[in-house]
């Protein structure tokens, strides 16, 4: 079981769940149509981005690393203190993730963007985001080999049932994924199983929200209860 917490981590738990998952979907959502070549990129995960395709991919990314982190953090909040050493771990390898992709995607979206849209990219070749053959694209994937890492350690914080254990499973399938997201520069077919990231992450960030929210509800109805 979980302990009791305040108000305010309630809130900020639930919130950064909220917009964890909503700024996932949209990724989600985004790369489903940039691999149908929807957004003027060639189509398939092998294709470099358009710059609109870079905008549309990376803007909810961006925003995806702190809110994440906010929900690790009260995750900790959360947790029982003979189960601390897990919540920590994950703050420490979410906190990883958080810097490796924000320093990527900020200077993608305010320096490598502008200059591709504008064909000026002479010089900077090695900053391109090219799929599966970049330095930065292999940096994006150790920082989601992070996150994978982060949700298993957090998995071991929920012991309970319900919403804790369906939580759990969520957490642990999304850190299952971790060899194929850290592999696939070597085999390039690994993505289509990291892929799942897809599910488990909104499936993990969704029931966490949930998790919060009950929890509210429980410490303002044992509240009504004391007074």
């Amino acid at each position: 079981m979980v302990n009791e917490i305040s108000p305010s981590t309630r809130s900020v738990g639930f919130w950064s769940a909220v917009l964890a998952t909503i700024l996932s979907l949209s990724y989600v959502i985004a790369q489903i149509a940039e691999w149908l070549g929807w957004l003027g990129s060639a189509g398939g995960p092998e294709s470099s981005s358009t710059p609109l395709g870079l905008v549309m991919l990376l803007t909810p990314s961006l925003f995806l690393g702190p809110s994440f982190l906010l929900l690790v953090l009260s995750i900790n909040e959360l947790t029982s203190r003979d189960r601390k050493i897990w919540s920590h771990a994950a703050i420490a390898f979410a906190t990883v993730y958080t810097v490796l992709i924000s320093i990527n995607y900020y200077v993608q979206l305010t320096w490598v963007a502008p200059r591709l849209a504008e064909g000026r990219v002479a010089g900077m070749e090695q900053f391109l985001f090219v799929p599966f053959d970049s330095f930065l694209y292999s940096v994006d994937i150790l920082g989601y080999s992070f996150m994978s890492v982060a949700t298993l350690f957090a998995a071991m914080v929920f012991t309970g049932k319900g919403i804790e254990r369906v939580t759990r499973w969520f957490l642990i399938a999304n850190g299952l994924i971790l060899p194929f997201i850290a592999l696939q520069m070597f085999w390039n077919w690994m993505i289509w199983i990291a892929a799942l990231w897809a599910l488990t992450f909104p499936g993990s960030t969704w029931s966490l929200a949930l998790l919060f929210r009950r929890s509210a509800t429980t410490g303002s109805a044992r509240a009504q209860q004391a007074n």
